[in-house]
């Protein structure tokens, strides 16, 4: 009994040895099959991975301040400073307004006349508004300015209007410049002659464009609401003036 016992046993043993056998013959030729078929395809059977050694990021472009101009006010705690360079023919001819040639033929008379920009600094000058002076000129001491809560030198007449009043041009003039800034808003620079310059700021619907004539009390634009700069203050009309570039008190020129 034992022995047959012993001799199933054997019998068993090398069958799953034969089948063993078997299996890795078969594992084999299926190996050398891949491989031989890659060979002959040309191709590697792992992934090309591109080398990144030596290549350098492009180097990106810096942000670059622009170029002051040089034309900037630089008195930076005088009033009406901010931004506004109040110069003469500074813009360019495609940025003027299409309707200047037509407000400048609508002056007629008037507007041949300013041609002479005759003021010389004798005659008298019309108020831009009626109202009274709320801040007054001062170059030669600071003032209270309450909504800045600070003391300035002031370079103009703060002068008292009421939102969408006219403001008139003081003299017979030309418009040197239109722009904006955020501390007098919309103004208007105006050449009176003999090195005379006025300009008049916080307006609203400016009528008049640049390198115009006009002629006296003609309307410039409106009374605005005010700046951040002036809200206690209230509504008024910013009127500087200057001879050669340098303020001058406008109460010793106007009427």
């Amino acid at each position: 009994m034992k022995n047959k016992v012993r001799q199933l046993f054997r019998d068993k043993l090398v069958l799953v040895m034969t089948v063993l056998g078997l299996l890795t013959i078969v594992a084999a030729a299926g190996t050398v099959k891949i491989r031989k078929d890659n060979a002959q395809d040309g191709r590697n059977p792992y992934l090309d991975v591109p080398q990144t050694e030596g290549i350098l990021a492009e180097e990106m472009p810096q942000n670059r301040l622009e170029e002051n101009d040089g034309q900037a006010e630089t008195r930076a705690q005088v009033a009406g400073s901010s931004d506004a360079s109040y110069s003469v023919n500074n813009r360019d001819e495609a940025d003027q307004k299409p309707m200047e040639e037509e407000k400048e033929s609508s002056l007629g008379a008037g507007a041949a006349a300013a041609r002479a920009l005759s003021y010389n600094g004798t005659d008298r000058l019309s108020w831009p508004v009626q109202g009274n002076v709320i801040l007054d000129y001062s170059m030669d001491s600071t003032i209270y300015f309450p909504t800045l809560d600070q003391y300035k030198c002031n370079p103009a007449l703060i002068i008292q209007g009421d939102v969408s009043e006219p403001v008139a041009a003081p003299a017979e003039a030309q418009v040197t410049e239109v722009g904006s800034n955020e501390e007098i808003g919309n103004y208007v620079v105006l050449d009176l002659g003999s090195g005379y310059t006025a300009v008049c700021g916080q307006l609203k619907d400016v009528q008049v464009a640049q390198k115009q004539y006009v002629a006296k009390d003609t309307i410039l634009g409106y009374v605005a609401e005010p700046t951040k700069y002036y809200s206690i203050e209230g509504n008024n009309v910013y009127f500087e003036l200057m001879h050669d570039g340098e303020p001058v008190d406008a109460l010793d020129y106007l009427e």
